[in-house]
């Protein structure tokens, strides 16, 4: 996927509630049990879905009457558009900006630094 569109933060929530399940397809019942503590009824997360699949994040199959809905984004993929997209918008692109941020508010910690080492070294997975 060349360009993944930002999602607003509700819709975000329902993917990451996808993305988090273990096998696909998922109902809808199963998406409404992961995001039990948001209280949305049933109608707002449906609408949530429709648009989602609108904008090809997800895939909605019918089986009887219920709806099964499978992710057709990657989280990893979103995950580093939106990374791209923050780092490029908010700080011209500049990683280095972004890190100096971080340590100035205290936001990042020694540990965190000594992950991000053994990261840029080629040594750790990252998150």
């Amino acid at each position: 996927m060349d360009r993944t569109e930002r999602l607003p933060d509700a819709e975000l929530e329902v993917m990451q509630a996808l993305w988090a399940h273990k096998e696909y397809p998922a109902s809808s019942g199963a998406l409404m049990e992961a995001l039990a503590g948001k209280r949305w009824r049933t109608p707002t997360l449906l609408k949530l879905l429709t648009r989602l699949e609108e904008r090809g994040f997800v895939r909605r199959d019918k089986e009887g009457r219920n709806n099964l809905y499978t992710p057709l984004v990657r989280r990893e993929d979103y995950l580093a558009a939106e990374s791209r997209e923050f780092l490029r918008r908010l700080h011209g692109g500049s990683l280095p900006s972004l890190v100096a941020a971080l340590m100035d508010s205290r936001a990042i910690s020694q540990a965190d630094l000594a992950e991000l080492e053994d990261i840029l070294r080629g040594g750790g997975g990252g998150a």
